[in-house]
């Protein structure tokens, strides 16, 4: 196994132990790399989409595979974009009110949406390529079809350089009527600029593409591309310390009261980590297939547990499951198996 411990300043160290770590993502390597390569080969046109926390990978961890992939990247906000290698276009999804920083490559594309996210680009004095963002169904951000040609006014004032036009459908909904709610745009867009799409797959991107062959489509793919294949990837936490309790003590942050003779079991992880309950209120840890009960919520570095006596017990140094999505968790350790 090939370890590499992490760190918010971006330094990256290979290890060759797992000790002294607390929450851990390990990847088969091979059969996680294959199904990126497949997924990319499917989608002609592909722009990686590398931002957050790097989908539980950190950024600067998959930039240089992403680069590989194609010459375009899309990262969250202008503050991500430090990340991308210097031979390749960021593209940066979010639009931004704040001024984009000094040391922005020239080379990078922002996305406006409104006369607002315009405004405040040139009231920065900021010149460079943009790609207006155009509202589907998600309604997040997203210029509408009734003020489509203030903002194209507006972009040619602000002497902004157009490099496309891009539109998200939600995640809920068929193929069928993202590509209704996509082909309902088209007749208002430059026939000469690309159109970059999300939340399609292979069938229905190729469609797309076989529907306006005179169009040209990207596609920006992210928890799919990375995610797919999720049986090559595991997350997994060390347990720090365990020590025996009795019915009628009181114990953890919130002096929670226990109910019945068992074990404490502290856990390296917690809040820090992005780890915490599950949306249905349920411990997201589990041990030889079954779920560990939370003494109280996680907090900050650690999650304390309660193991009632008789069940089956990790021992300390060893690792358990997490359950919790990879887009939020900050892991210690990226280990290729």
């Amino acid at each position: 196994a090939r370890a590499i411990f992490l760190s918010d300043n971006s330094a990256i160290g290979v290890a060759t132990t797992v000790n002294g770590v607390t929450i851990r993502l390990a990847v088969q390597r091979t059969q996680w790399l294959d199904h990126v390569h497949s997924v990319a080969d499917s989608m002609p046109g592909i722009v990686p989409v590398v931002k957050g926390n790097g989908y539980g990978f950190r950024r600067w961890n998959l930039m240089p595979l992403a680069g590989e992939l194609a010459d375009e990247i899309a990262v969250g906000t202008i503050f991500e974009v430090r990340d991308i290698p210097t031979h390749v276009t960021p593209i940066v999804l979010t639009p931004t009110l704040t001024p984009p920083p000094k040391n922005l490559p020239l080379n990078t594309i922002l996305t406006v949406g409104s006369a607002h996210h315009v405004i405040a680009l040139t009231s920065a004095g900021w010149r460079g390529d943009v790609i207006i963002k155009l509202q589907s169904p998600t309604m997040r951000f997203g210029v509408t079809k009734q003020d489509f040609d203030l903002l194209m006014r507006d972009v040619r004032n602000a002497q902004f350089t157009l490099r496309g036009f891009s539109i998200h459908p939600p995640l809920e909904g068929d193929p069928k009527s993202h590509i209704e709610n996509i082909s309902s745009w088209i007749e208002l867009l430059e026939p000469s600029q690309p159109i970059y799409v999300s939340h399609l797959d292979a069938t229905a991107y190729a469609y797309l593409c076989g529907k306006f062959p005179d169009r040209s489509f990207r596609i920006r793919l992210g928890t799919s591309l990375w995610h797919g294949d999720k049986s090559a990837l595991q997350l997994s936490a060390d347990v720090v310390d365990h020590h025996p309790v009795e019915s009628g003590t009181k114990a953890g942050y919130r002096q929670t009261l226990i109910n019945g003779s068992g074990e404490i079991v502290l856990v390296g992880c917690g809040t820090a980590h992005g780890v915490n309950v599950l949306p249905d209120g349920r411990s997201p840890f589990h041990f030889r297939n079954q779920r560990l009960n939370l003494l109280e919520a996680p907090h900050m570095h650690t999650s304390m547990l309660f193991v009632a006596r008789g069940r089956p017990m990790p021992s300390i140094g060893e690792w358990i499951d997490v359950q919790q999505p990879l887009t939020r968790v900050q892991v210690d350790l990226l280990q290729y198996l």
